[in-house]
């Protein structure tokens, strides 16, 4: 398919909300948020910015220089410190690298994948495997592995934001999958970003905030630092920020009852 232009170009953004193109109302409110109800907006995040500076001791640097949003092309990538065994037995760092598997979405840019480790059945914990990532990556372990990424999630779309010139539904789960192998594969078509995977995935939020819905359309908003454990149920992500976000994920394969 060719450009896009009116309703086709709106109904596919709609469609795609995850993690393609949230929309653009927020209609969550979460206990968390009381203490702050008096604060708005960019008043708000500037407040959490400062206290989180306050905390690490850099808070005279943080509000003279307030935090820019900046997209996952602009952080430094991050390094992977890979442990194992010499030939005497004793531990030793295998590498120490910034992570040579990144999968950068052409089709939805801002949304960029860094794949760290995998493991298939029970590790053996010789410390003499090689790298696993050698091999390339995968959508999801099946059961018993586990595999460890980093995504960094765009910044909140603006109003009327269009996807980059011929890109589709279809051609951009392609893509996905084409990066990271099946991907696109666990995609719901009949609802707007609905996904489930054959996995318990473990995830923290390392950098900026998210939602996260369920099948009944609740939605819980998380921030740095807060948790979650996705037990292999059919949900969706939304960054509601106009700045990214850094996710980080466990995913251990199991099988459906």
């Amino acid at each position: 398919m060719g450009r896009f232009s009116g309703k086709f170009s709106d109904k596919f953004s709609d469609k795609f909300s995850w993690p393609w193109w949230p929309r653009s109302k927020n209609n969550f409110r979460d206990e968390a948020e009381l203490p702050f109800k008096s604060l708005e907006g960019g008043d708000r995040r500037q407040l959490l910015q400062a206290l989180s500076a306050l905390a690490g001791g850099g808070a005279l640097a943080a509000m003279s220089h307030p935090a820019e949003a900046k997209d996952a092309s602009e952080l430094p990538p991050p390094k992977r410190a890979l442990t194992g065994r010499d030939e005497a037995g004793k531990s030793v760092f295998k590498s120490f690298d910034v992570t040579s598997k990144v999968a950068e979405i052409d089709s939805n840019p801002g949304l960029t994948f860094y794949e760290l480790y995998m493991t298939e059945g029970v590790p053996a914990l010789t410390g003499l495997e090689p790298d696993p990532m050698l091999k390339g990556t995968k959508d999801f372990p099946g059961p018993g592995g586990t595999l460890f990424r980093l995504i960094s999630y765009p910044p909140k779309r603006p109003e009327g934001y269009k996807p980059p010139p011929g890109v589709t539904f279809e051609s951009a789960l392609k893509e996905l999958s084409d990066k990271v192998p099946g991907m696109g594969d666990h995609f719901d078509r009949s609802a707007p970003g609905m996904h489930t995977t054959d996995t318990i995935d473990y995830g923290v939020v390392v950098r900026g905030e998210m939602t996260l819905e369920l099948d009944d359309g609740k939605m819980i908003h998380l921030r740095q630092g807060d948790c979650i454990a996705q037990n292999g149920t059919r949900h969706r992500w939304r960054n509601p920020l106009p700045e990214p976000c850094l996710m980080a994920y466990v995913s251990v394969g199991g099988k459906r009852g």
